[in-house]
């Protein structure tokens, strides 16, 4: 299961309905970084099937959503909880940094 995709009409229900973490992967088609980071991000979508959910967000297509959460630079990626954001990881990173990043929110999983 690779990553979800987002937009505005479907963010609050599917972040808010989730019952384990969801990342949000705010990105853009021109972002160089955003297009490094993607794969890794569909890795820890598989590995962690049914620990953490990995969706994705336009922000050119949803800017509203963008700037609901104050993204302003992408690749940012903000690890929701019960539909309320609690991490914030900003910038790309390899996918050993993102796990330690994400690692207590796979810990409290289910």
């Amino acid at each position: 299961m690779a990553s979800i995709q987002l937009t505005t009409s479907t963010f609050d229900e599917t972040v808010g309905s989730s019952a384990v973490p969801v990342v949000v992967d705010f990105w853009a088609e021109w972002c160089g970084p955003c297009k490094m980071v993607a794969p890794i991000l569909d890795e820890i979508a598989d590995e962690h099937q049914g620990q953490m959910t990995i969706a994705k967000l336009n922000v050119d297509e949803n800017p509203d959503i963008a700037m609901r959460y104050q993204v302003m630079s992408i690749p940012t990626m903000i690890v929701f909880s019960g539909g309320q954001p609690v991490h914030k990881v900003i910038g790309a990173k390899s996918k050993s940094a993102l796990l330690a990043e994400f690692g207590s929110f796979l810990d409290d999983s289910h």
